[in-house]
């Protein structure tokens, strides 16, 4: 591999372009250009920079027979994987199975109270000779029904695993043209992905307000818990238009490495993803654990709304501290 090759290998490694290369070699974008597509070499100071700025040895850079990626301890880096069009392709189409199958199981959960709110609300207008007790129980039946078939869905994403495992766990590279057509592929998107998810924050915003007019203006029981029924059919339509256009969006950005998938994001989004692996788990069981102790389902839902506001301030105050470590 000559040492073109090698100054391409490593920037993109480090997910660099021409422009943020030469800011840190102190010299053009065409100089940086012009070492790539071989019309140029760089002088001996400028090899040793670019040594120090890969943490590569000289060695590695100027012998053509050293292939694998020397570091300067002296430790041999492991080979890239170089993801070809097809294996980008599959690996879109994997996360899109993925998002449909996950999507099902978001709103089985979402919409698991919606029975219990209903009988409890047919109960309060003597419906069907209900009483709010066999209303609760029938209503909490079918919730764990529900969130058991959801859980079967979340269960199910894990046999894709092994086929994303090389792009979402593992370093990689994409093969020559790849880039490019997944780069537009994502700028074709891009509008339209805005537009589902504005739709969909809409549709959240708008959810409470049939529940508040209801509260405000008529204040029976029976007609709120109906609107409350309302609010999660929002909520859960919201989310179907939301995670397979946000799915497939990551996806592209994950392949060209943009946006949030930037290498230096990827600490941040580390972190997020380990407070959400412990966070969300622990709001579950704080709903579950108040509702079933008060028997009060129709009050313990706000869990929910101030749990995902706390949510998006800790991870705004991540990102505060992130950037002021940087």
């Amino acid at each position: 591999m000559i040492l073109a090759d090698k100054i391409i290998k490593l920037r993109k490694q480090f997910g660099w372009s021409q422009e943020e290369l030469a800011e840190k070699m102190g010299v053009s974008r065409q100089s940086v250009s012009k070492w790539e597509s071989t019309n140029s070499i760089p002088d001996l100071n400028k090899i040793i920079k670019l040594a120090e700025i890969f943490g590569v040895t000289t060695d590695y850079l100027l012998k053509d027979d050293k292939e694998s990626i020397e570091s300067i301890n002296g430790e041999v880096e492991s080979e890239i994987n170089s993801v070809s069009l097809d294996q980008a392709n599959r690996y879109v189409e994997c996360k899109d199975i993925i998002s449909r199958i996950t999507v099902k199981g978001v709103l089985l959960c979402v919409c698991s109270v919606v029975p219990l709110f209903l009988l409890l609300s047919m109960a309060q207008t003597g419906q069907m000779n209900l009483t709010s007790s066999n209303a609760t129980v029938s209503g909490i039946i079918t919730m764990l029904v529900m969130v058991a078939l959801a859980v079967s869905f979340f269960v199910r994403t894990n046999q894709f695993s092994n086929e994303i495992a090389m792009i979402e766990k593992d370093e990689f590279e994409l093969e020559y043209g790849v880039r490019s057509i997944f780069k537009e592929k994502l700028e074709l998107m891009t509008p339209n992905y805005h537009q589902k998810l504005s739709i969909g924050v809409g549709l959240f915003i708008l959810s409470v307000v049939p529940f508040l007019f209801v509260a405000i203006t008529n204040g029976e029981t029976g007609l709120i818990l109906k609107m409350l029924c309302v609010l999660f059919f929002m909520i859960a339509t919201g989310l179907y238009i939301i995670i397979p256009a946000s799915a497939q969006y990551n996806a592209y950005s994950l392949l060209i490495k943009e946006g949030d998938y930037h290498p230096r994001e990827k600490e941040k989004m580390k972190n997020i993803e380990a407070l959400a692996a412990f966070y969300w788990p622990l709001l579950v069981a704080i709903y579950l654990g108040w509702s079933f102790w008060t028997m009060r389902w129709d009050v313990t839902w706000i869990i929910w709304p101030v749990g995902a506001v706390l949510f998006a301030a800790l991870v705004g105050l991540m990102g505060m501290i992130t950037k002021d470590k940087n």
